[in-house]
């Protein structure tokens, strides 16, 4: 049986594993059980009615919360054509291209986001070994293969965040931090709920949306009612 600390079940008792709460209630009690000692991450999970051996029902692309409280993302551009006085004016951590491929060969991968231009995805598609299991490699559905990769990257800076659908149709990502409010946190859920909304493929029958949670990094899950 896994062992559970003193504060996690102090924490349990106010949380009633059965009860679906509204997303106001829901992001209270969230940022109540974020009281760790180092700021804590809140995530949402939702399980959607998704067939995932289907192409059309694998869910991927990008968006831009309300409120951004996540770390700051450290951006590769390449373009050849990018001045580096612009790039640097927009806080690019890093841009070239075939200079900063070579790096990639050697195993540099200081990075969280890669952002090209057409160009460059012939020589980037032999390196999917290397950036493919760690989510790096440039996609044209998540909008990072671009001929305006400075606009896009710009997005990225100030908090753009990736979301894909896993195996099993969830899609799990952060959606705030403990230093959000509950105001900030419930105006997060409920615009990318329903964004997602905006998601569905066309083949889905019945219902979209089976379950939502939200959960503070180290604690218990909260059911999320079903924004209107």
């Amino acid at each position: 049986m896994k062992f559970r600390s003193k504060r996690y079940q102090e924490l349990r008792k106010a949380i009633n594993p059965t009860t679906i709460y509204s997303v106001a209630d829901a992001s209270k009690l969230a940022l109540e059980s974020a009281n760790t000692k180092f700021p804590s991450s809140i995530d949402i999970v939702i399980k959607l009615n998704l067939d995932t051996t289907k192409a059309e029902q694998q869910l991927r692309g990008n968006l831009a919360l309300p409120h951004y409280f996540g770390k700051t993302t450290k951006v590769l551009i390449l373009d050849d054509n990018l001045m580096a006085a612009d790039a640097q004016a927009a806080g690019i951590d890093f841009f070239g291209g075939d200079d900063q491929i070579a790096k990639i060969k050697e195993g540099w991968l200081d990075f969280d986001v890669m952002i090209t231009t057409p160009k460059f995805m012939p020589e980037l598609s032999k390196l999917g070994k290397i950036l493919g299991p760690k989510g790096l490699m440039p996609n044209p559905k998540l909008g990072t293969v671009t001929p305006k990769p400075l606009e896009v990257a710009k997005e990225f800076k100030k908090g753009k965040y990736n979301y894909r659908t896993d195996t099993y149709g969830n899609i799990h990502m952060p959606i705030a931090s403990s230093k959000a409010t509950a105001e900030q946190l419930s105006e997060n859920i409920k615009f990318f709920v329903d964004f997602i909304k905006t998601k569905r493929p066309a083949t889905i029958k019945g219902d979209f949306f089976q379950k939502i949670y939200i959960k503070s990094s180290m604690g218990p899950s909260i059911k999320v009612q079903l924004p209107n």
